[in-house]
């Protein structure tokens, strides 16, 4: 196993790293964050001996103080395990001369203009969209498009920083809310595109060398900025084989994957795209590294790999656990996550009467609240599996209700 350079903020209480990876103490070099190793300094002593601990993770000089670790350390490879690692990762494989996704890979699984304009020239359906560079690009591509329209970061993942302007009071809003945005307001950060209307899926699996190895699509129940702006559940149920769709979403992945520069090794992926009344899908993005939420869990339960891990452990060199795509999921399955609402959490007394549905608080009793701060914000999570796709939706249907019914935020 060559010696790799892992770049993770992620806790290794909650992402046990040290059981993902086949050897770590003699090969993984650790950068990470003190918050990240809290109450696991056991495993840090015994697993990554070899580890560099900064304050601001995020930080110019966390970049620097990574290549001085790989340099130090003598590392062949640069892994990571988050979406806001992958162009940094990819700026030190280039500094180091490594193999693995390049900067222009990474760029265009990162940089929403980029990626679109690659899509766009592919013949794949996008939105009209422009780069926001002034209020004055915002202003010229309202007049030339209407209202509503989506304002975004280029680099941004989950939904965060999203804005939907449906008049002239939330341009106003939006350009207000400069001085506490975590994104600049500055020149290649932003950009807007016209508002789509259709259902929302999402397709996952991995990906290598431009090809799909395997993937399946799902169909979201509901927008992930509405879920900010109107604290709504969020949720999927994996599309069934023989749903048309499904051959649409899988073709569409296909041809999205291809469009974009191809990383040599393999990497889990993350599209989302509408399919509107006319049936052809349009892009929403992509990203070259698992869902979040609890999409890496649905994905496991139907097709034993968990992208997260399958993702990380392909880029440090291991061999992949499934090779080949699956004709079907071995189930059908879908979860949805509660949001929080406002006040003192009472959850319901007992458990969720609806058969074949998992409940698992996400808060514990009494914690006070303030409504959804992020996508995967919840109070509660449910996971559902039955026979066919439409039994899982009525299920989950059903324990909405039941939530709704006997929760209560005092």
């Amino acid at each position: 196993m060559p010696r790799i350079l892992l770049l993770s903020r992620q806790p290794l209480a909650t992402r046990p790293l040290h059981q993902w990876l086949d050897r770590t103490a003699d090969d993984v070099i650790l950068l990470t964050t003190p918050k990240a190793v809290a109450d696991a300094e056991d495993v840090l002593a015994e697993h990554f001996p070899m580890h560099r601990l900064v304050d601001s993770y995020h930080s110019w000089s966390a970049e620097q103080a990574a290549e001085e670790t790989a340099r130090a350390y003598g590392a062949e490879l640069v892994a990571s395990t988050s979406e806001s690692d992958v162009l940094r990762a990819a700026r030190l494989r280039a500094r180091l001369g490594l193999p693995g996704q390049d900067v222009a890979s990474a760029t265009a699984y990162r940089d929403k203009v980029v990626m679109k304009r690659l899509a766009r020239a592919a013949g794949i359906g996008v939105p009209a969209f422009a780069p926001v560079d002034s209020p004055a690009d915002l202003l010229d591509f309202i007049e030339a498009e209407g209202f509503p329209v989506v304002v975004k970061p280029r680099l941004g993942a989950g939904a965060e920083g999203v804005a939907i302007l449906r008049g002239p009071a939330d341009v106003t809003a939006f350009l207000d809310r400069e001085g506490t945005s975590d994104v600049p307001y500055l020149p290649a950060q932003w950009m807007v595109e016209g508002f789509v209307s259709g259902e929302f899926f999402h397709v996952d699996g991995i990906m290598r060398d431009g090809r799909i190895v395997h993937a399946w699509p799902g169909q979201y129940t509901g927008g992930l900025a509405e879920r900010i702006h109107d604290e709504l559940h969020i949720g999927s149920v994996l599309l069934a084989p023989e749903d048309p769709r499904t051959a649409v979403m899988r073709r569409m992945a296909e041809d999205v994957v291809a469009a974009l520069p191809a990383a040599p090794h393999a990497l889990a992926f993350h599209l989302e795209a509408w399919i509107g009344p006319d049936g052809v899908p349009v892009l929403c993005e992509i990203a070259s590294r698992a869902g979040g939420s609890l999409i890496g869990e649905q994905y496991e339960r139907v097709f034993g790999v968990q992208l997260a891990r399958e993702g990380l452990r392909a880029q440090c060199g291991s061999a992949l656990a499934r090779t080949a795509q699956p004709a079907a999921p071995s189930a059908a399955v879908g979860w949805v996550i509660v949001p929080p609402g406002h006040g003192a959490f009472v959850p319901p007394a007992r458990p969720c009467p609806v058969p074949g549905t998992e409940m698992t608080l996400m808060r514990e009793p009494g914690a006070q609240c303030e409504g959804v701060e992020h996508v995967g914000d919840g109070a509660a999570s449910f996971f559902v599996q039955a026979e066919t796709a439409e039994s899982v939706r009525k299920l989950l249907a059903e324990a909405m209700a039941w939530w709704h019914e006997n929760t209560a935020w005092q």
